[in-house]
């Protein structure tokens, strides 16, 4: 599939598919999605099926509009159109209050939709072929780490959907910011593609949910957002997050790493560029320079369905600093380790 200039007869193929009820999983400039029509409630419930997802857990609706989106809120509000116009199309997922043309299906059973408009065309060809609203959350099984390729998405739904379309690699590799603006001043509710820094330059206050920079598992009642309550993001293996500054955090990997490889485990580690040659390890990989943070996230869900396939037994992480969108790459590290964090200074 051409990213650039996707070939018609694929994108109506696809279209065909959402149209009829069916499940597309499709490449976004964050991760692949899984697609179906955003106003059918029967294709909606067919994605939790899919995915093992539980019910609680609302999903995005994407659109190719700004248009599109007046069908599906009560009213948008003057900050969420300053950012539309701004961030959209890219990696920023509003929270709107719903109108009752959503199915509760999407919501959670909450009374807020989230909308967003990808920046990909692939995305926008197939929504527009569609001409329907497409629900989407990631493209994998509930709880493990989100597909950044076509075939992240085979590994995990292979017979589960109607059809893939291989766009390639994504861009930056982790989910949309999720920011609910039915509440003053916003709130980031998910981390993601869009940083909090950038935000900020455009409606000057922002708030940040306090699940967001949790270091053990909060209780959410109610979860607006994807990504807020259930385990998410997880390799097979057990993960441990180091955070700290960089030679404290170098010795405490060395030391789990030893402990491990003593009781016979087989330990991989999730190093920097400036580290990775620091560890004695079965497997070393690296995020990315810890001075380049959006390929930190373009590299991390990747790397995790790598250790998967190296068999390791426990995985150590090193924390990167939380700005820009380290941010995002320390909420999805936090969640994968299942808050299992061990703070070197």
């Amino acid at each position: 599939m051409n990213r650039e200039k996707p070939e018609k007869p694929k994108i109506k193929a696809a279209a065909d598919v959402i149209r009829n009820g069916g499940l597309v999983a499709f490449p976004t400039e964050t991760v692949y999605g899984l697609g179906a029509d955003a106003l059918n409630a029967e294709a909606v419930k067919r994605i939790y099926v899919a995915k093992k997802r539980p019910l609680d857990n609302p999903i995005i609706i994407h659109v190719a509009t700004k248009q599109e989106t007046l069908q599906l809120t009560e009213i948008i509000p003057s900050k969420a159109r300053k950012l539309m116009s701004v961030f959209w199309p890219g990696p920023l997922t509003l929270v709107l209050k719903a109108s009752e043309k959503v199915p509760k299906a999407i919501t959670g059973g909450l009374d807020t939709v989230a909308v967003r408009m990808p920046r990909h065309n692939v995305a926008l060809a197939l929504i527009k072929e569609s001409r329907v609203p497409i629900a989407a959350p990631s493209a994998n099984l509930s709880g493990r780490p989100s597909p950044t390729t076509a075939e992240h998405v085979k590994q995990d739904l292979d017979g589960r959907i109607e059809m893939i379309l291989d766009g390639g690699p994504t861009n930056i590799g982790v989910e949309s910011t999720v920011l609910d603006v039915t509440v003053d001043p916003p709130e980031i509710l998910r981390p993601g593609g869009t940083s909090y820094e950038d935000l900020v330059k455009v409606i000057s206050q922002v708030k940040i949910h306090p699940a967001v920079l949790a270091e053990k598992n909060v209780r959410v009642a109610k979860v607006p957002s994807p990504g807020m309550k259930h385990r998410h993001y997880a390799p097979r293996a057990e993960l441990v997050l180091i955070e700290g500054t960089v030679k404290p955090t170098v010795k405490n990997i060395q030391q789990i790493i030893d402990q491990n490889v003593k009781n016979g485990k087989k330990v991989g580690v999730l190093a920097t560029d400036e580290t990775k040659d620091m560890y004695k390890a079965d497997v070393v990989k690296s995020l990315g320079s810890r001075a380049d943070l959006p390929s930190a996230a373009r590299n991390l869900f990747r790397l995790l369905r790598e250790f998967d396939e190296d068999k390791v037994d426990i995985i150590v992480a090193e924390g990167v600093p939380l700005e820009g969108l380290g941010l995002a790459v320390m909420n999805r590290l936090r969640k994968a380790s299942n808050y299992r964090i061990v703070k070197a200074d």
